[in-house]
């Protein structure tokens, strides 16, 4: 399969804007730098895991399983295969389930926090009109991860199935992500420059600093797009706020934590843990766009669903 274009502009704009600073890397205690003193986040990295974003019912109370627990709930066979006309476990990138009984790690009960009134009518009314049996009218009907647009945030940095991998690019001024899954690319500058306040996107804008060996990045200015919400796809409204940290652990590990505060949506600000780990290889194309045959019958079906 064919790499990405993408995946060579982002990289040559990322190392544009690098400074010809002389020397190699350093290796320290906290885990290996940069020529400039920066912890070294590049890399290849997955987050692929089989924990699930909220903590199930039967294990309320308890952050962590015993390793009895894990072994029964990790027999090796990850996610089950789908159904019939879905992927099937040849494409599936399963990961494995770590100690945590949910990604989630704030609220303490490891459930998500409860949705405001208005956003809970808002998902009622979808509800009743996607049971009303009429089928999609336009491709508006779909989200935005129907129509390989894009995850949104923080949904572009969360585990599914497949795919959930990231390439890592460092400079003295910026950080480049580009995400697998969707075609994501992320540029984060650390030179302090403003937001551009007046600039709503699709992932938001985002700005980074280090307070010591963590890169924190900040993202806010949302457009308030992305509707779909569940582990591969989540976002929110225009006053969502997103709060990634990535430390460094070792050469193997970054602790990658998120946390997510959206007023328009939830009741109370909520925190996932994932580490990401190193991973062999390159990042290849997804070709999300190309290969969307699904969007056209979809609606072609609809169209023959009415007619009958």
């Amino acid at each position: 399969m064919t790499r990405r274009p993408l995946a060579f502009v982002l990289l040559a704009f990322a190392l544009l804007l690098a400074l010809p600073l002389p020397g190699a890397g350093q290796e320290t205690a906290s885990g290996p730098r940069t020529p400039w003193g920066h912890p070294d986040l590049q890399g290849a990295w997955t987050n692929t895991t089989t924990t699930p974003l909220e903590r199930p019912d039967d294990l309320e109370g308890r952050e962590f399983l015993t390793q009895e627990e894990w072994a029964e709930r990790n027999p090796g066979s990850g996610i089950s295969a789908y159904d019939a006309g879905a992927y099937n476990d040849y494409w599936l990138e399963k990961g494995e389930l770590s100690m945590r009984t949910s990604l989630i790690v704030d609220p303490p009960d490891g459930k998500l926090p409860p949705l405001v009134p208005a956003e809970e009518e808002r998902l009622n009314a979808r509800r009743e009109a996607a049971g009303d049996g009429a089928g999609p009218a336009s491709w508006h009907d779909f989200n935005a991860y129907d129509r390989c647009i894009t995850r949104g945030l923080p949904g572009a940095m969360m585990p599914g199935f497949y795919n959930h991998n990231y390439h890592i690019v460092q400079t003295p001024n910026h950080v480049a992500i580009l995400v697998e899954m969707v075609h994501e690319a992320r540029i984060v500058p650390l030179d302090g420059r403003p937001s551009a306040s007046g600039v709503r996107q699709w992932l938001g804008d985002s700005r980074g600093r280090w307070e010591g060996d963590t890169l924190v990045v900040e993202t806010t200015n949302f457009a308030g797009k992305v509707t779909a919400r569940g582990l591969t796809a989540f976002s929110g409204g225009e006053r969502l706020t997103v709060v990634e940290r990535f430390t460094r652990l070792d050469d193997d590990t970054i602790d990658y934590r998120v946390t997510v505060t959206d007023p328009d949506i939830w009741s109370a600000p909520w925190t996932v843990s994932m580490p990401m780990t190193a991973m062999e290889g390159v990042l290849y194309e997804y070709a999300c766009h190309e290969g969307n045959y699904a969007m056209g019958n979809m609606l072609a079906g609809a169209r023959v669903e009415e007619g009958r």
